[in-house]
């Protein structure tokens, strides 16, 4: 009985540990397995148990395409089976994926967020007209938020002016407008309100 006990580290090492050693060796079984049609049998009872593993996700179609996908792999790409989908291959699963595309930083106004650069550059496509002006008016008064909220204090509208001229490029100038942005106190108020309203909770909880 001794002489016959496996150890971890003599078996060979998981290629997908989440399934077990169980689910592994079934598929090194079914490779070895010679009739196409038991074999084809075999992968199917194989593919079912897996899916029993996450029966919220088993009949998914996304799903079971990667649960064919990863019995192949477990297989180390030697199972020939009449998969329903393509067959991954070992150099796709060796490529590098492509680098993500991170949003751009503006480190000297990092406060205003990466969406406002965003929010610029529709306005900066939009035809001239009474909607264009609403939206660089909205642009305007939520970078002022911004502000007051990075700096808790007060902020001229012509600072804001200046840095919208120079993240739009040039193309956005409110410098000589005659449009006034929302007061400070107007744009915090429902800030302030919930941290008072938060704070007297907290004072007036009784403690067991």
């Amino acid at each position: 009985m001794v002489d016959n006990l496996e150890y971890n580290s003599d078996r060979p090492q998981l290629i997908i540990p989440e399934y077990g050693r169980h689910i592994q060796k079934m598929v090194e079984q079914t490779v070895e397995i010679e009739d196409r049609e038991e074999r084809n049998k075999n992968a199917k009872s194989i593919i079912a148990v897996m899916g029993n593993l996450n029966p919220h996700l088993r009949d998914v179609p996304d799903f079971q395409h990667k649960l064919w996908d990863q019995l192949i792999i477990m297989s180390d790409f030697k199972l020939d089976v009449d998969a329903p989908f393509p067959k991954p291959s070992r150099e796709e699963l060796s490529e590098r994926p492509d680098p993500l595309q991170y949003p751009q930083n503006y480190p000297k106004y990092r406060f205003y967020g990466n969406n406002i650069k965003r929010m610029i550059d529709v306005a900066n496509s939009w035809e001239e007209g009474d909607k264009k002006e609403g939206l660089i008016l909205t642009i305007a008064n939520h970078m002022k938020k911004c502000y007051l909220n990075w700096n808790r204090d007060t902020v001229e509208d012509k600072v804001i002016f200046d840095h919208l001229f120079e993240l739009s490029d040039g193309k956005i100038n409110l410098k000589g407008a005659d449009e006034d942005l929302s007061e400070a106190k107007d744009l915090v108020k429902n800030k302030k309100r919930y941290k008072k309203k938060h704070h007297k909770g907290g004072r007036g909880r009784k403690r067991n």
